[in-house]
């Protein structure tokens, strides 16, 4: 039997996708990629935004017309949320967040894979870079967010869990892991995150270990000098939303500009060559005129080296669906604009400190004559190399700069 696995939204889901695909392999079904046939697939589905409920819909939709023979199984947060709106888009099997460790014994019933003492066979080239969960769940509750209505409240992987995950990962070749979860600075268990990460350098041998996104509030003196060790990555994603403390209130983001203002400082004062990226809503109820241009103003002195920016969607349930969606769609496209002109401006600001220089590369795809792939603060390179490199760590110095990447020469 072979099964393609694809997933829409977040880090978590990608890293739920992974973990499936491995035990999913331990039942003997031969792991292919999204685009191949196969007898199965599997979709992590993504509900922050009408606009992840659309390509969930669309992504089912295609896969039902293009390959109808073919099981589509939908799960995540978009099937916990609302079920019958997959079914109806073409899903054969809907499965929640609550059942998703259900998935393989469902699977292993419906095509009768009873044959479970096959021999463990590793996905093939998922990415060369691992998604490791270390924690599910979110207390918060911001008013805009539909994750903790459909992932539940915190809870933490046990963290010989975490370690043996990664070296499982490390012996199949891997070079970095990605830490991720729903909170992950929410992380309690055996004290905490940074006695986590302690315990992940002290305990395995992994060359890169890399941190999703993490809130601002999460970031302490005592977790950001753990950068000192080189393994891990220059490079954190600390979500903002807003610039304007006016509309962080009405989201019910635990923090002030003043806040997230002295934890930037406070992480580049200690992490030489650090990427800071972010997230920022526009449109939200009750941004107006003045709230958007001091949010724009924040982002602009904070100098983030990317910006991923999306439209307030409001999500049944929750407190901002309730609230006036005052601001006129064409204005919310104006504003996304202007903020991805500003991200793209701070990547080429960010990109360039680094010309000429000579950074690590983790080279993961070729794409014809040239490799691409990522330093540990996440600048995507290209260079040409005659001989194979998949999931080598090479130096490499930096040139040119070309769209939304730099090329250079590997420096052999």
């Amino acid at each position: 039997m072979k099964a393609a696995l694809t997933f829409i939204g977040c880090r978590l889901n990608q890293a739920e996708i992974e973990n499936l695909a491995r035990r999913l392999s331990r039942l003997g079904v031969e792991i292919v990629p999204p685009d191949e046939e196969a007898d199965m697939y599997i979709v992590n589905t993504c509900t922050v935004t009408h606009i992840a409920d659309r390509k969930s819909r669309n992504l089912i939709r295609r896969l039902k017309r293009e390959h109808p023979g073919s099981l589509v199984l939908a799960t995540g947060c978009y099937a916990e949320r609302a079920p019958e709106e997959l079914r109806r888009a073409g899903a054969d099997l809907v499965i929640g967040n609550k059942e998703k460790e259900e998935i393989p014994l469902r699977i292993s019933e419906i095509l009768e894979l009873r044959d479970k003492e096959k021999a463990l066979k590793s996905p093939s080239r998922l990415r060369t870079r691992a998604f490791v969960k270390i924690q599910d769940g979110c207390d918060q509750f911001c008013s805009y967010c539909i994750v903790p209505f459909v992932r539940g409240r915190e809870r933490d992987v046990p963290p010989q869990k975490i370690i043996a995950t990664i070296r499982e990962r490390e012996a199949e070749g891997y070079k970095e892991v990605v830490l991720t979860g729903t909170q992950i600075g929410s992380y309690r268990t055996g004290g905490g995150l940074a006695c986590l990460i302690r315990r992940i350098l002290e305990e395995t041998r992994i060359p890169r270990i890399r941190l999703s996104s993490i809130h601002p509030q999460s970031l302490t003196e005592e977790l950001l000098s753990l950068w000192e060790d080189e393994r891990l990555c220059r490079h954190l994603h600390i979500p903002l939303q807003s610039g304007s403390d006016v509309i962080l209130r009405k989201m019910r983001r635990p923090y002030t500009t003043d806040q997230f203002r002295k934890t930037v400082e406070l992480a580049r004062s200690l992490i030489p060559d650090l990427a800071i990226t972010t997230d920022v809503m526009v449109g939200f109820p009750g941004e107006g005129e003045r709230e958007f241009e001091e949010s724009l103003a924040f982002c602009r002195e904070m100098k983030f080296a990317s910006i991923h920016t999306f439209i307030f969607s409001p999500r049944p349930g929750t407190a901002a669906a309730s609230m006036p969606d005052d601001v006129p769609y064409e204005e919310k496209k104006r504003r996304s604009k202007l903020i991805r002109e500003l991200s793209r401006f701070g990547w080429l600001e960010f990109a360039g400190r680094f010309l000429n220089g000579v950074l690590d590369v983790l080279w993961e795809e070729r794409e014809g004559e040239l490799w691409s792939g990522y330093t540990s603060n996440y600048l995507r390179v290209c260079a040409r190399s005659e001989r194979e490199i998949y999931n080598e760590i090479l130096p490499t110095k930096l040139l040119e700069i070309r769209g939304d990447r730099i090329f250079g020469i590997i420096s052999e």
